[in-house]
């Protein structure tokens, strides 16, 4: 009996290994070529397997970009609205969030600039991101909640904030040569000038 249990057990350990390797093998061919590109041949090639094991751990596509998405997330967690929210004056939250967000884009361009180029040719990739999408509203008023309430409900402050948290606003100050701690007062001074309208 005991004996019988032991090789459950071993069977299981092995089993979860292995889905970690297809899972791994795939986030690193999405950091790499991207979602779009990435093939089951391609991803049963890095992690030592057959193609007929990547499609018993995850019958379904959708499946297998799902726990490569949570497990890539877990390894690489956007910042914490703890950061600012506990230990930062709600006036300086634009410049802190934004310092946060553009340091956590320099880390992990690799990912959104592939998942971004193919958001929309991938239907289950759009659907997860609607969740990053989210964050983004959520960072977006926080960081207006910085400003003086008539500047915060103004529409162009709410579209300048929108604006200043996207990948894409990053990404073309970047190749511009702006460092980030630039970018971050460059942003935030500018959420503190716009227009009130």
């Amino acid at each position: 009996m005991e004996k019988r249990k032991y090789n459950k057990t071993l069977r299981a350990e092995k089993e979860d290994e292995t889905r970690l390797k297809i899972v791994e093998a795939a986030m690193k061919l999405h950091g790499e070529v991207g979602p779009a590109r990435t093939t089951i041949s391609a991803i049963a090639d890095r992690a030592g397997v057959q193609r007929l094991t990547v499609y018993r751990h995850f019958p379904e596509e959708n499946e297998l970009l799902d726990a490569c998405s949570s497990h890539w997330r877990s390894l690489n967690p956007p910042p914490d609205p703890a950061s600012w929210r506990e230990s930062v004056a709600e006036g300086d939250w634009g410049l802190a969030i934004l310092s946060m967000l553009y340091h956590y884009y320099g880390e992990t361009a690799y990912m959104w600039d592939h998942c971004y180029r193919d958001r929309e040719n991938v239907a289950a990739l759009h659907e997860q991101m609607k969740g990053f999408d989210a964050y983004l509203d959520m960072l977006s008023a926080d960081a207006l909640a910085s400003l003086p309430a008539e500047r915060r409900k103004g529409k162009m402050c709410q579209a300048v904030a929108r604006h200043a948290v996207q990948f894409s606003t990053w990404q073309s100050l970047s190749q511009a040569g702006v460092e980030n701690s630039e970018m971050a007062a460059l942003m935030d001074d500018w959420l503190h000038k716009c227009p009130l309208s």
